[in-house]
Order: C-alpha cells, then structure tokens, then sequence
C-alpha cells in the first residue's frame, strides 16, 4: 500500500518543507473528470463534510512540532470545503482505525492514502483520482538532456528489487540491464556516486530524494502512468452511496484544479515536481 511503502521516506522531507525554494515545478495533470463540473453540489444535501485522515503519513497528513495537523492532504480537505461552501471538521485517526471510522459513519470522507482496492471498493465509493503516481527515471544532471529510455542497450538501471518497476523494466525495457536494491534510497545513492547509468521507481518517493541531490541529479525522460502497475493514485474514499458527498468533492476538484489552486497546493508540498 503506498502510505507504509513512502512512511519512512516522506519523514525525511517533515522538517525540511519550510525553507526550501519551489524548484523543477511543473503544474499537475488532469486527473479530474471535467463532467464533474455539471453536478454543482446542493448545500442542502451537503450541509458539512467530516474529513477523516491520519496524523502519521508526511507530508500528507502529519502533525507539526506544535502539534498542528498539516499536510496537502489537509489543505486539499479544507480548500474541497471552502470550494463548496459548506463547514467542515478534520479529524485524525490511528490508520488502522481509519477506515473502520468512516464505514461507522464517523465522518463523511476519509482523505489519508486510502487503496484504491477491490476489497476497498466494495466497503467504500471513491472520487475522481487528485494525484497520480508515476514512474520515473532518475539520472545524473550531466546526463538528462541525452537521455532516451528507448536506448537504453548497455545502460544499468537501478530498481529496489522486487517492485513493480522491476517488473515493468523487464516488461517494457527489455535492453536495460537491471541492477537491484534493498530500498530506493540505496539505488539512488548508486546513481549518485556513478555505479549505475540510471534509477527507475515510484516518481513521488524519487522526488523527496532529489530536494536533498538536485546538484547531482535529476528526472529524465517522461512520467509513465501505469495504473495497472504503479496504482491508480489518491482518491478521497466516502461510504458507499453517499452520492451528494462523492460528488461535491468531485466537482470541487475540478474547480480547484482550473482555478489554479490545486496546483498551487501541489507545488507547495512537492517542490520537486514528479511529473
């Protein structure tokens, strides 16, 4: 599940969000469905919405050194809110109580990395995906602007073992030849230090790796969206039926993402662009 294979990487980036400058910043895909702009959302059927989240997933949904719960999860609850006019709550809950909490109808929507399952899907609805979650390769700075993964015949790409990029190395890239790590953080320190030609892995977790390298490396190439492979991305999870809930948030991602705001959201929490 993505929040406990990210959990120790995105704690590294907790205490470093405050000082770091907006670099690599591209503005997100559209993930929304643009139909979702037909259903404006009644208030009379959506009079408030309780978010449910958790406080142990950063930078989503984490509590700072005062205590405060932040995150782009929690800034993307409260902007849903503020888009529909209606009050909102924001409550977290330990991750294994999480989604127990929404089906007892502790609260409208659960924002916390929720899988888009099919053991999920039959407890729960979902709203349109807010964050895909792309493939990526890394290479040295030195050597992005000449980098073609269609080329990639005597080239060493370095994967954690046993990932689904592993497997779509072989699938799709055959020529690579493949080196395998224990963790990210060690394939990439291997694209760091010149013992691989290139890293290939989950874009997001790549990216809080490279807020501490970005003058050694960088992303290469395109983003590649497999959510087959890769997952189908974040979704925000409402119990099944509740079609009024489901939809508002729906219609108020689309608003969100062309106003501008969500983008802004991105670029705020992720510094480093995945896509």
């Amino acid at each position: 599940m993505l929040r406990h294979a990210t959990l120790r990487l995105l704690c590294l980036l907790a205490g470093m969000l405050g000082g770091i400058a907006l670099v690599q910043a591209q503005p997100l895909p559209y993930h929304a469905d643009p139909s979702a702009r037909e259903i404006a959302p009644s208030l009379a059927q959506v009079p408030a919405i309780r978010f449910l989240t958790t406080a142990d997933f950063p930078p989503f949904n984490f509590r700072d050194a005062t205590g405060e719960l932040i995150g782009f999860n929690v800034d993307l609850a409260r902007r849903i809110c503020t888009q529909v006019d209606t009050a909102c709550t924001i409550q977290a809950w330990p991750w294994d109580q999480a989604a127990d909490a929404l089906a007892d109808n502790q609260g409208d929507a659960l924002i916390a990395g929720l899988a888009l399952s099919p053991e999920n899907g039959e407890r729960f609805d979902f709203s349109t995906v807010y964050l895909a979650l792309p493939g990526r390769f890394v290479t040295r700075a030195a050597d992005i602007a000449q980098f073609d993964a269609t080329n990639l015949a005597g080239k060493t790409v370095a994967v954690r073992g046993g990932s689904v990029h592993e497997g779509f190395m072989a699938r799709y890239l055959p020529d690579a030849r493949v080196e395998r790590f224990d963790s990210e953080a060690e394939a990439l320190s291997a694209v760091a230090e010149g013992r691989v030609d290139a890293y290939f892995g989950d874009g997001m977790r790549a990216s809080f790796w490279l807020n501490e390298n970005l003058s050694c490396c960088g992303f290469a190439g395109q983003a590649y969206f497999r959510p087959a492979l890769f997952g189908e991305g974040l979704a925000i999870a409402v119990p099944a039926g509740n079609d009024a809930i489901r939809h508002a948030i729906d219609w108020a991602l689309v608003e969100l993402k062309e106003s501008g705001a969500l983008d802004e959201l991105y670029l705020r929490w992720f510094p480093v662009g995945f896509y």
